[in-house]
């Protein structure tokens, strides 16, 4: 069987939300400085032994969190249809960066978002 390395980055943004529908005090405007960790699964090494170079994989994450640092997610699309719940933020950024980063030898395997230091979601897709 052969091996697998997984790479990870984190990076962080401050933005506001409101959980629409939500029985308690999340459905009042509030923010969060949020955590974002994308692990990417490599099957193999290239020739100085890399199987993603950090730079690219923060450069990727940065892009996004551009279009949410310091926003109110509730008017970001799809996030003014969706909740911008923890849940859906760390599908949109898996779907998102899925498009830019997979190749024959390297994907995004989950990604982790965290709305504060204790609470956390993970996902990820079985291909």
């Amino acid at each position: 069987m052969a091996g697998i390395y997984l790479l990870t980055v984190m990076q962080e943004f401050s933005a506001a939300h409101e959980v629409r529908g939500h029985p308690g005090k999340c459905a009042r405007m509030h923010g969060h400085n949020w955590k974002v960790a994308i692990e990417v699964a490599a099957t193999t090494l290239n020739n100085i032994g890399i199987g993603l170079d950090f730079y690219d994989m923060k450069q990727a994450l940065a892009e996004l969190i551009d279009t949410l640092d310091h926003q109110n997610l509730n008017m970001i699309p799809p996030f003014d249809t969706i909740n911008p719940t923890a849940e859906n933020l760390a599908a949109w950024f898996y779907q998102q960066l899925s498009r830019q980063i997979k190749s024959s030898t390297y994907k995004i395997a989950s990604v982790q978002i965290w709305e504060t230091d204790r609470c956390s979601v993970r996902y990820s897709e079985n291909d």
